[in-house]
């Protein structure tokens, strides 16, 4: 095959698997197909095309194609910057990945059995990723607070405006926590959780003072401001992929009239490889409980420390 014919295949392929991939996220399908065929696809492509010297320049090849690739996304708009960051760890390898293994398979008569069932892995990944089920993950984090469960309680309830937070995923649009408010006592009271991008709406389930506070979630805002090119972007995977479905605040008594206090949220995402985006999500809400659990921290241990200076000696 001639050069010219080659980059005209070539082209067309891309031209294929571009308009594929749009509609994929169009569709919100933020899968298997996107994340990890796609990625090799590409390195595969531009490695059969432009027919590399060495495997170290296949590799190479690989990942800057699918940089290019997500890049063209943010200048599109259809994605923003924070969820391109995240993806890329994951989606370079498999580009270099790609691109190398068409190199080491070269003009053999492996080349285009190994093309085909490449392609033949999209129709499976396309179902998996339009019926799979998400997950349920667990975090817990937990600080010791220097004052009683009953000290702490009512700054676990409802609690005051925090400080603007100095971390700089945060600053760059991940949703942060604000304020806590409360509608009621008790089983069936409304907690109101304030954050960057609007309020979790949580019912209370258990209402067990001074132990154990635990709700439900029937509202959640978006997880992030994506920061982008454009005023705002809107991709799918900003509503109904990280949802929160239950949290809870645990108070246990400690000697010398201390508090260990433990936060813990179930949540779940449609996003896939699901161990992978995972360990973005559990480091995500870790970050939001110990801003929460150290302002909660702050607040009690500044009560006692008021009390006891306020008090006859």
């Amino acid at each position: 095959m001639s050069l010219y014919v080659r980059r005209l295949v070539g082209l067309v392929l891309l031209i294929i698997l571009s308009g594929s991939g749009f509609a994929l996220l169009r569709r919100g399908m933020y899968g298997w197909t996107i994340f990890i065929l796609f990625p090799v696809l590409l390195g595969a492509l531009a490695s059969w095309v432009f027919r590399p010297a060495t495997g170290a320049r296949a590799a190479g090849l690989g990942a800057l194609t699918v940089t290019v690739a997500l890049s063209l996304l943010l200048l599109v708009g259809s994605e923003g910057l924070i969820c391109i960051a995240m993806a890329l760890p994951l989606t370079l390898p498999l580009g270099a990945f790609g691109s190398w293994l068409v190199y080491q398979v070269g003009s053999s008569r492996l080349q285009m059995p190994c093309a085909a069932m490449l392609l033949l892995l999209a129709p499976a990944s396309i179902t998996w990723d339009a019926k799979a089920p998400p997950m349920v993950f667990e975090v817990r984090s937990a600080v010791e607070i220097a004052a009683t469960p009953e000290q702490v309680w009512k700054h676990v309830v409802t609690f005051s405006e925090l400080p603007a937070p100095e971390e700089w995923f945060f600053r760059a649009g991940l949703a942060y926590p604000k304020r806590a408010r409360i509608e009621g006592s008790g089983p069936g009271a409304i907690r109101y959780c304030e954050f960057s991008t609007g309020p979790f709406v949580e019912p209370i389930e258990v209402w067990s003072e001074p132990h154990l506070l635990r709700f439900r979630v029937t509202q959640n805002p978006a997880p992030m401001h994506e920061w982008s090119l454009y005023a705002q972007v809107f991709p799918k995977h900003l509503q109904g992929y990280l949802i929160s479905k239950q949290g809870q605040f645990q108070l246990s008594r400690l000697a010398n009239n201390r508090t260990s206090l433990e936060g813990t949220t179930w949540y779940q995402h449609g996003l896939w490889p699901a161990k992978y985006w995972r360990w973005w999500s559990d480091a995500i809400i870790h970050s939001i409980h110990l801003r929460v659990l150290t302002h909660i921290r702050m607040l009690a241990e500044k009560e006692v420390s008021d009390r006891a200076f306020q008090s006859p000696r």
